[in-house]
């Protein structure tokens, strides 16, 4: 079976086999049938891939896990659970941007709650940003189905939609920021995603409930770990499937 984590890993980091190769002094053949035959490296290679692609080993390479271990340090990821968004006070959020050194991935429907309540909250992104903070937002398209039927699901009609366009006004200063990235998605959106280096925030989507009033899980990437990769990796699917939203994006 191929190893389709790995391959990505390596297209996402802009490398070619043979640039691998190069680095993990292996022939770029090695690599393909890193790839191709799903064979796992030995541990030197595995770590020296690992940390070239910015991915940990456990995720390329699953089965190098006993499902006891992972089980363990899966839960080892788990910080804490917060009732509701709401309950998450601002001065975490802002703390979170703060902190970040390397990624910064968001991504909701609209999320207007973090301009609303977190002190300058676009400047703070723009700062990151220009600092070398890869930044990635992925909002809703206010004219999709999946935000109309999420606000016909909450019970405020059109008032989601009208959020989104709120949020996309809000992010016209950042689109033309360098190191910012911004995508619109018409993906059904069962959690919203707010990741910050290590730390995610996972909000449920509850049915019938507004975010604000969903639970949100606080987790902590740990080596071997798949609570944080699983949900990155639902983040990485609807980036790929997301319009990329330029510096003349109207909505």
């Amino acid at each position: 079976m191929s190893n389709e984590r790995l391959r990505a890993a390596i297209a996402s980091a802009g490398l070619t086999l043979e640039e691998v190769g190069d680095r993990v002094e292996v022939d770029a053949k090695t690599v393909e049938r890193w790839i191709s035959t799903g064979r796992v490296p030995h541990a030197t290679n595995r770590f020296a891939v690992a940390t070239l692609v910015g991915k940990c080993t456990e995720f390329l390479w699953p089965s190098t896990l006993s499902e006891a271990r992972t089980r363990s340090v899966s839960e080892a990821e788990f910080v804490m659970i917060y009732p509701s968004r709401g309950a998450v006070p601002s001065s975490t959020w802002a703390a979170l941007l703060a902190d970040a050194h390397e990624s910064i991935d968001i991504l909701a429907f609209a999320a207007s709650f973090l301009v609303d309540t977190v002190p300058d909250f676009i400047d703070t992104i723009a700062g990151c940003a220009r600092s070398g903070v890869r930044v990635r937002l992925l909002f809703g398209d206010p004219a999709s189905d999946a935000v109309r039927l999420r606000g016909e699901e909450e019970g405020i009609g059109d008032s989601l939609a009208g959020r989104c366009v709120l949020t996309w006004r809000y992010l016209r200063p950042l689109i033309a920021t360098s190191g910012v990235q911004a995508r619109t998605h018409r993906s059904t959106l069962y959690t919203s995603i707010f990741r910050f280096d290590d730390d995610l925030f996972a909000n449920t989507h509850v049915y019938g409930s507004a975010a604000n009033q969903s639970p949100v899980i606080h987790l902590h990437r740990i080596a071997g770990g798949r609570m944080f990769s699983d949900y990155l990796e639902g983040f990485e699917r609807t980036w790929e499937r997301a319009v990329e939203a330029g510096p003349d994006h109207v909505v």
